[in-house]
């Protein structure tokens, strides 16, 4: 049997709003729903940001703390992955919700421009994060927005700065970052194999490049992310009416490729994670 794909639902982010699309999820009891949903289409990563009422971005650990505790009782088994991005705050603000243990949390381990602003990951910043997920037993996401950010995260692992197994995501299509582009994503995945056989990847594209990147990725036999954070359509006329739509599509392009789609239980033990509830 062909190896099972691990579908990531990005739920919310930093950015979309309601006036982007009346599906994004902004209160803690929307973000739960729509994370029950994208699990029953097959989503067995849940990655979560949290919102202030009005709906801008937060890292307030009550409020990351009402969400694990609502995705532990209505999405039971799912994998919990924190964003410790920097939109939400600064500094170590960023991994204020750390020692609630999550099973992963995103970690950028480089700085980047993004479309209007320098993405600032320090590595000052980048050491004490990673430190604390070692302290938590968190098993970072490498957000990977650079080829450079790949080849850091494998020297991190290496030198036993990373916690668990090595999972690094592709981030492709964010504007002044790396574009959408097949040839980078197929070097891309070859570095991961021969500089990191034992790790696994997943890729993510942002905006039209989702569904784009999401076939490259499970064709190629890696893992795979969409939501609404990264985008609100499911083509340039339709918003996507639910997280749970975007996943169905990638679930499609799984059974197009004869990849199951994994479940939770599966994709804990593919990455290496400590059994639900423990």
């Amino acid at each position: 049997m062909s190896k099972p794909c691990i579908l990531c639902c990005a739920i919310t982010g930093s950015l979309p709003t309601k006036e982007n699309n009346p599906a994004v999820p902004i209160s803690i009891s929307e973000q739960v729903e729509s994370s029950h949903e994208a699990v029953e289409a097959g989503a067995s990563i849940i990655h979560a940001h949290v919102r202030n009422e009005d709906a801008t971005p937060s890292s307030d650990p009550e409020k990351f703390a009402r969400l694990k505790e609502g995705l532990e009782k209505h999405c039971p088994g799912v994998i919990i992955q924190f964003s410790t991005g920097g939109r939400s705050g600064a500094g170590q603000a960023r991994g204020g919700m750390l020692p609630l243990r999550p099973d992963m949390a995103s970690l950028s381990v480089g700085s980047n421009n993004f479309p209007t602003r320098v993405y600032e990951n320090p590595p000052d910043l980048v050491d004490w994060l990673a430190s604390e997920m070692v302290k938590y037993e968190i098993t970072p996401e490498v957000e990977a927005f650079d080829l450079s950010h790949i080849l850091q995260a494998i020297r991190m692992h290496e030198e036993g700065r990373l916690y668990g197994k090595l999972y690094v995501q592709f981030v492709m299509g964010v504007k002044n970052a790396m574009p959408a582009d097949k040839q980078v994503f197929d070097f891309y995945a070859r570095i991961m194999a021969e500089r990191a056989p034992g790790a696994e990847w997943c890729a993510a594209g942002i905006g039209p490049n989702q569904v784009v990147v999401n076939e490259w990725a499970i064709a190629a036999g890696g893992h795979t992310r969409a939501g609404l954070e990264d985008n609100v359509r499911l083509d340039r006329d339709t918003l996507a009416p639910s997280n749970a739509a975007l996943i169905r599509r990638a679930a499609d392009l799984c059974e197009k490729y004869g990849r199951p789609v994994a479940t939770p239980a599966q994709a804990r033990e593919i990455l290496g994670l400590r059994p639900a509830g423990a």
